[in-house]
């Protein structure tokens, strides 16, 4: 689990129009799969356009070939009637898709004669998913605590139990027994992580934004640029920030945005404990690879890895979006292939999905733009496949 949680932290619709909010992060139903397939062709999207634009799209497929070689793959299928497989030869079968030189208009029919098209059933079971964007900070950090550098990022603590997925079991008392980890708010208040500080970052709200995006990359004071990536949580469920700003009045819930919270927490530092603390979520950091990587361990790629909930979605294969998203001169449809690497705190239950927008300022200004509905579609071989 890396990269994590959506930028933009509220739930419901973007109007001014008084409603009651949609619940996007509602729960599956018991004993309902987060994916139906489609059989009828009419509710198959057009793919041609997405063709058009593939940056990108073939080191993301090789990252979830990598993992799905891992025999820890295996564990997590088969996924509904989704085997483990058929996901690997899904994304063997596209490679060679993009090597054949198909036209764009030649994509629909290939991928309506040899592949089955699933989509998620959203937050209504009529397919609506809210998609919201998260990225990669880049922050000023140093490994001294300084008058400057004054707010740690911990390294996992040594008392913090783990199970063999990698999820928080609760916290080794000395008398063996586990209880739940506590909450951010008993953290940070009784200093009992003192001593496993791993960085220090000069600017309170930062800290908080690199817990809900999983990671960081910090610029230290000689100039070198490294990596925090995550490494685990206290196994509370997250609570949303901006949401509670919104119901104390602090932010218009129409104006809610990263942007828009960094900019009020520069204004109000004394209110950045008070209102992080609602978030009894806390997440604790390694060194990592340079490159920032996801919860599959994999690397990340711009536009190409969603975050998606890993217990109710199939890890690691091939996807397709259609959503609006930032681009030049605002807001545009977009349709995009791109691939289930990552999860997050926040991207609960089949009507969230969460897109990586890359590293600095600018993909953090994307992220935080994005909050829109949208249709999430998985793609998964027929048999053989085609014969190019």
């Amino acid at each position: 689990m890396s990269l994590l949680l959506a930028v933009v932290l509220v739930a419901g619709c973007r109007t001014k129009v008084v409603q009651t909010p949609i619940q996007y992060d509602r729960p599956l139903p018991i004993g309902q799969l987060a994916l139906r397939k489609i059989t009828d062709p009419n509710e198959i999207p057009d793919f041609s356009a997405a063709w058009r634009d593939l940056d990108g799209i073939r080191p993301a497929i090789e990252n979830s070939l990598n993992y799905l070689n891992k025999a820890s793959s295996r564990h997590h299928y088969p996924h509904g009637d989704v085997k483990h497989g058929q996901v690997v030869k899904t994304l063997e079968t596209f490679l060679t898709l993009l090597d054949a030189g198909i036209r764009p208009e030649e994509l629909n029919g290939v991928i309506r004669a040899h592949f089955e098209v699933y989509m998620s059933v959203g937050c209504d079971d009529q397919g609506t998913v809210l998609f919201t964007g998260y990225y990669t900070p880049i922050f000023e950090g140093s490994f001294q605590r300084t008058e400057r550098f004054q707010y740690p990022l911990y390294k996992m603590p040594d008392d913090l139990v783990k199970g063999p997925d990698g999820q928080t079991l609760g916290q080794r008392g000395a008398g063996g027994q586990i209880t739940a980890y506590p909450s951010r708010g008993v953290i940070e208040k009784s200093g009992m992580l003192e001593g496993t500080e791993l960085v220090w970052l000069s600017d309170p709200f930062e800290t908080y934004i690199a817990h809900v995006q999983g990671s960081a990359r910090l610029r230290m004071p000689d100039g070198e640029l490294i990596t925090v990536g995550y490494a685990a949580n206290n196994g509370h469920e997250y609570g949303s920030v901006g949401r509670a700003m919104i119901a104390d009045g602090k932010v218009p819930s129409d104006r809610m945005s990263l942007a828009t919270m960094i900019d009020y927490f520069k204004r109000h530092p004394e209110d950045v404990g008070r209102y992080t603390q609602k978030n009894p979520r806390f997440v604790f950091f390694r060194i990592s690879q340079e490159t920032p990587h996801g919860s599959l361990n994999e690397p990340v790629t711009p536009m190409r890895t969603i975050a998606t909930d890993k217990s109710i979605f199939p890890r690691a294969a091939l996807t397709f979006i259609a959503t609006k998203l930032p681009q030049a001169g605002g807001l545009a449809p977009y349709q995009g292939f791109t691939l289930d690497q990552d999860t997050g705190g926040a991207i609960r239950a089949p009507g969230r999905c969460d897109v990586y927008m890359g590293q600095g300022e600018e993909a953090g200004h994307r992220a935080g733009q994005t909050y829109q509905e949208g249709r999430l579609y998985y793609l998964f071989l027929r048999g053989t496949g085609p014969t190019l």
